[in-house]
């Protein structure tokens, strides 16, 4: 089977946001008072916030709502309203951007990490949108920041058998309904300075489908997953009687620097190419010091993680709504040269990460 059988393509990239848009500060402000209070130093949540790299996020509800949530049911409950709107938004524009009906679907791969339904929010979605009776689901669950890329990584091994069919990947994430009120912890209060919400859909078809993909749409080469040993408490969640209490521990970025470097340039060298042969990264933007550790590790020109600065300014970090957003952005410029490559990464919960090789197609 050569190359071209085996590739799928990327068509359409939806990210979306809920409507809520506040500036750091103000968030800064209500979230202050509800993970702290006034009795107790303020002093660290206002410097974590402040050193977060995020200039702006939007919430699932108004800010002012946040104080007065009422435990998990409701928290869980706003999860899955607005997670089906923002879900539905970005299904539906992702499919027209890829002039494609909700009918042409054949597999939808949903991921989450911050709510929890049964029936999960991808059979919510198929009466919603319109997608046939006969679609094949993938809810995932517990992948957290890392998603993004092993959802698209999934859906191109399910496509490499069907190479005529159309894949979409849906991935909502709403952080600011885990943030736990009353929680001093180190840990909940960067969570509630660093993570945002919002969700994002991408089209992803067959290799039979190639030509219509387009000439700029870029295809899915390969993969690979990782994970790292004796690292389950580096990041995840306690799931307990008021949700989803985070859990991060401060060596993150040491991890990264200890095994990234090792990993790409393993998996580049695997099909003949090294850093240099990149001409798109496009990475998860875990923090500031997750993306100066991904910079330094791979020796990166300046600007290469542009976008994914970018959005964590814009946005914060989406868990695994982040790195497609970042997706969308790189693939809303001016394509690279034919024959370019890219390369998609997440790091998350494991912990672990995944590496998605992209090529743009030849003139």
């Amino acid at each position: 089977m050569g190359d071209d059988a085996r590739v799928t393509s990327i068509v359409s990239v939806a990210p979306v946001v809920p409507p809520h848009r506040y500036a750091q500060q103000e968030i800064t402000e209500a979230f202050a008072a509800m993970v702290i209070g006034d009795s107790g130093s303020q002093a660290l949540l206002r410097r974590v916030h402040a050193s977060a790299g995020v200039a702006h996020r939007n919430l699932a509800m108004p800010l002012s709502q946040y104080g007065t949530l009422d435990g998990f049911q409701e928290a869980n409950d706003t999860f899955i309203e607005v997670g089906l709107d923002l879900a539905t938004e970005a299904v539906t524009r992702a499919l027209a951007d890829a002039g494609l009906t909700p009918h042409d679907v054949d597999v939808v791969l949903f991921t989450s990490v911050t709510g929890i339904a049964a029936p999960s929010l991808d059979a919510r979605l198929v009466g919603r949108v319109g997608l046939r009776p006969d679609v094949k689901r993938l809810p995932l669950f517990g992948l957290g920041c890392v998603a993004g890329a092993a959802g698209v990584a999934r859906l191109h091994d399910v496509l490499r058998g069907d190479p005529g069919g159309v894949a979409v990947l849906v991935s909502v994430e709403l952080c600011s309904l885990t943030v736990q009120r009353d929680d001093a912890s180190v840990a909940n209060q960067v969570a509630s300075g660093l993570f945002g919400d919002g969700a994002a859909a991408v089209v992803l078809t067959g290799a039979d489908r190639a030509a219509a993909a387009g000439p700029t749409a870029p295809r899915v080469v390969t993969s690979r997953s990782r994970m790292y040993a004796d690292t389950e408490r580096v990041m995840g969640w306690d799931i307990g009687s008021s949700g989803f209490r985070i859990v991060l521990d401060a060596s993150v970025a040491d991890v990264v620097r200890a095994n990234l470097e090792l990993d790409v340039k393993g998996f580049l060298a695997d099909h003949d190419l090294g850093p240099d042969d990149i001409a798109r990264w496009i990475c998860h933007p875990g923090g500031p010091k997750v993306l100066d550790a991904v910079a330094e590790s791979l020796n990166l020109p300046e600007g290469a993680l542009a976008h994914s600065w970018a959005s964590l300014a814009k946005v914060g970090n989406l868990s695994s709504s982040s790195v497609l957003h970042v997706l969308g952005a790189t693939l809303a410029d001016p394509p690279p040269p034919p024959g370019s490559h890219g390369l998609l990464m997440a790091m998350g919960p494991g912990f672990c990460a995944e590496l998605v090789l992209l090529r743009w197609p030849d003139a």
